[in-house]
């Protein structure tokens, strides 16, 4: 008998999704509350379970199309089994029939998402030779561009050996000349990025937004770190990183400057007496904002267990919906990605964002005496309209001193 997969509830006031990939094709064995497929919402990505064991049944939309909860996706035929699998031998492949090297190929580019096997295809890797960091295994756009970095280049054939003779160059001339084959691909955006772009858009058209920057000298949070990561990932279980420091030492300026961590609703400012710190973390679709509920009660090392893990269940794509919803103040680190100086966008209703970049070396002066000092620069984007230019560059000077002096966020200073 044939049951139906629905889509299911996916949270509060999201009606609709779109279908990233298929995870089971028709034919396939299925157990019980096996993932079936990725649904791409606003936010995330959420498999659909099977609601019974049984073989996958015939496909009822197509990748790409968008789905309101509660229409049927699949269906799957309870108690069935999958075809056996024959002993015959198959026919040889011979080379002028082989498939191209740089393009996936039958099961592995049926189990590939579309951004993955679009990067497949841009890097020209074998994606049958990459392991998959992904739920299950299954493959990232991360992972392909890291096994593209790590392709060892073909080594230059020595001159001689391949040099043509004069009739073969002759011969080759005119195909030498023609320009080379241009390629263009069509992607429909997902889900997620058309979310990220119309909510940039009209934080940009809404908010009067100013950034105001300043730097930081690494020296003592970078020792501090050195001296105690080892003991400090013995004793919590989790690395010790700069996040920690920075979230704990916001959360301490946010409560001195309270318009920072304010939003605005209609002609009300709403201020609010708890620091709900949104952390940018990188995804296999795009970069997400998990938020760290009441941060200011939290400790470092509960801050770096927290980050640490949305971390991994963002790239497992095992995120809720809740777990995204709120924040009243965002930290973006653009630094792991080698960025000098950002000017970051605000998240509404949200009315700042602290953007932290790459630490480098640079000669400043310090009592008198020109030193290299590990510096970074810091940026603070906020809504003009409810934080003066005093307000923000206090906040940035509060933050500074916490970071440069650590001792500061051990006594709450």
């Amino acid at each position: 008998m044939a049951t139906e997969v629905l889509v299911p509830t996916l949270g509060e006031s999201i009606t609709e999704a779109t279908l990233g990939e298929w995870l089971k094709q028709p034919g396939d064995a299925v157990a019980a509350d096996e993932p079936i497929a990725s649904l791409e919402t606003d936010k995330v990505s959420v498999e659909v379970p099977s609601p019974v064991a049984g073989v996958m049944g015939q496909h009822a939309v197509a990748v790409g199309d968008t789905v309101q909860v509660g229409a049927m996706l699949a269906t799957v035929d309870a108690g069935g089994s999958a075809p056996a699998k024959t002993d015959a031998p198959q026919p040889a492949v011979t080379e002028s029939a082989a498939p191209a090297k740089d393009e996936p190929q039958g099961d592995t580019a049926a189990a590939l998402s579309p951004s993955v096997r679009r990067a497949v295809l841009e890097h020209g890797v074998d994606p049958a030779t990459i392991k998959g960091t992904g739920k299950d295994g299954r493959l990232t756009k991360e992972d392909v561009a890291a096994a593209a970095s790590a392709k060892p280049q073909a080594p230059a054939a020595s001159a001689s050996a391949n040099a043509p003779s004069d009739g073969a160059a002759a011969g080759r001339a005119d195909a030498d000349s023609a320009p080379a084959r241009r390629k263009e691909e069509r992607v429909k955006m997902t889900r997620l990025r058309q979310t990220i772009a119309r909510r940039l858009k009209e934080a940009q058209n809404t908010a009067a937004m100013l950034t105001t920057f300043n730097d930081v000298d690494m020296t003592a949070v970078i020792e501090a770190r050195a001296k105690y990561k080892d003991l400090f990932e013995k004793k919590h279980g989790v690395r010790l990183g700069f996040m920690g420091f920075f979230v704990k030492a916001a959360t301490m300026a946010l409560k001195d400057i309270p318009s920072v961590n304010a939003s605005i609703e209609g002609d009300e400012i709403v201020y609010h007496d708890y620091a709900d710190i949104s952390v940018a973390v990188s995804a296999p679709n795009g970069l997400v904002v998990p938020v760290i509920r009441d941060a200011q009660d939290l400790s470092v090392a509960g801050i770096e267990k927290t980050i640490g893990d949305f971390g991994r269940r963002a790239k497992s794509g095992e995120l809720k919906m809740d777990e995204m919803k709120g924040g009243t103040f965002t930290i973006s680190n653009g630094g792991v990605f080698g960025s000098l100086m950002s000017t970051p966008i605000i998240n509404p209703p949200q009315s700042a964002v602290l953007g932290l970049h790459r630490i480098e070396d640079r000669p400043v002066v310090v009592n008198g005496q020109v030193v290299v000092r590990p510096m970074m620069y810091l940026a603070l984007s906020y809504d003009h309209r409810l934080i003066d230019g005093r307000e923000a560059v206090t906040f940035l000077v509060a933050l500074k001193n916490a970071i440069e002096d650590p001792t500061r966020i051990l006594i709450d200073l």
